[in-house]
């Protein structure tokens, strides 16, 4: 059986940018590190948080190297422009991740590619420097049609193996005539020693954490917390709709913006909230966050759409269509009816001990074992 040498990770985006992706993408180099797995992180400098980096930086087993990009916020204004975000995100990585296996390619023997633009370039450098190549999906790809979607399904088809987030995923990459041999499906993890439930605050709190763009719903929860001065209202995160949100809070006591917060240091936050909610306007490839937010004893209302109603039941959550007026009558009546809202709040610990743990780590690990021994 072939052992696992290396992993290299191809990814436009790690930490310290804040972000789902990133977490995970923590979590996974952690993994490895526990498995004793060396493994080589290729990315870029942070492009949608304002933050110092390293360019070089060892976390245990793994090295990363972080090449320095331009454009802060530039991703987010060209996701409408499918192409233009090919073209910003992707040459640059190809080059400085050509230049790098050209000296380390004997230290790795898998390429691990995060989403569409990074799986286009591991297929080039897998071709070329005859390494497996698994791509790991974190979305739903919404409103993909035309050169877009052919594109993304020519790439997606030329990998070795897809980790999809859902069923919901799984299903639209099969139907798009990818083989659905080499697609499997996984899950998000969270570090349940650090989200854990604490003491809550008194009063009655609503938790935001997510890009500040308007498909998460933002201005959605703010008309919420407009409609609903009795609830206090926590956002945390960053991005387009930063100074909106800013100027937004000031006129409104109930509000409270911290803006972007890094993973490690949100679970305090987590555990001063009542409950957590999602307001997503679009499919939601998994929602981690609302992971985090029931490990810490949050239950979750919000947002039915794309995959979030795979990772939550109606044991911890309540999910909707994601609109303020379905917001402001779940959280008064969450509010104002304790015994339904403690009925949640009790199967939360449990439910993510039970489906978020780090055993979710073992079909990635699995999926490595299968790759190196195929022919």
């Amino acid at each position: 059986m072939a052992t696992i040498k290396g992993i290299l990770i191809l990814t436009p985006f790690f930490s310290p940018n804040i972000g789902g992706v990133e977490s995970h993408l923590d979590d996974l180099v952690d993994q490895l590190n526990v498995h004793k797995i060396k493994s080589y992180v290729l990315t870029y400098s942070p492009l949608t948080t304002k933050t110092t980096y390293l360019s070089k930086e060892k976390i245990g087993l793994c090295q990363v190297f972080r090449f320095k990009w331009f454009g802060y916020q530039l991703f987010a204004k060209l996701e409408k422009y499918p192409l233009l975000d090919f073209l910003y995100i992707t040459p640059y990585l190809l080059i400085r991740s050509y230049f790098w296996l050209l000296f380390n390619k004997n230290k790795i023997n898998i390429i691990h590619s995060q989403g569409f633009n990074a799986a286009f370039i591991g297929n080039i450098l897998a071709k070329i420097f005859h390494k497996k190549h698994l791509c790991s999906t974190h979305a739903i790809y919404e409103n993909l049609n035309g050169f877009s979607r052919f594109l993304t399904v020519k790439v997606l088809k030329h990998t070795d193996q897809i980790l999809c987030l859902s069923k919901k995923s799984q299903t639209q990459l099969i139907q798009w005539g990818i083989n659905a041999q080499k697609i499997s499906t996984y899950k998000y993890w969270v570090n349940l020693k650090n989200f854990s439930p604490g003491n809550k605050i008194q009063k009655f709190t609503a938790l935001f954490v997510g890009r500040l763009i308007e498909k998460k719903g933002i201005k959605v929860i703010l008309q919420c917390a407009v409609k609903i001065p009795s609830v206090y209202f926590i956002i945390v995160g960053n991005g387009p709709l930063e100074n909106y949100v800013t100027k937004f809070s000031k006129r409104h006591k109930n509000i409270q913006f911290l803006g972007a917060i890094p993973n490690n240091k949100l679970s305090e936050i987590y555990r001063r909230a009542s409950i957590f909610c999602i307001a997503s306007q679009y499919p939601e490839g998994f929602g981690r966050v609302t992971m985090e937010a029931v490990a810490s004893g949050l239950p979750v209302i919000g947002s039915n759409l794309g995959s979030i109603p795979e990772a939550l039941d109606n044991t911890v959550s309540i999910l909707f269509k994601p609109t303020s007026s379905n917001f402001v009558k779940i959280i008064k009546s969450l509010s104002t009816h304790s015994k339904n809202y403690q009925v949640l709040q009790t199967n939360c610990r449990t439910y993510a001990e039970k489906y978020f743990s780090t055993s979710n780590f073992k079909i990635i690990l699995t999926t490595y074992s299968l790759l190196l021994n195929k022919n």
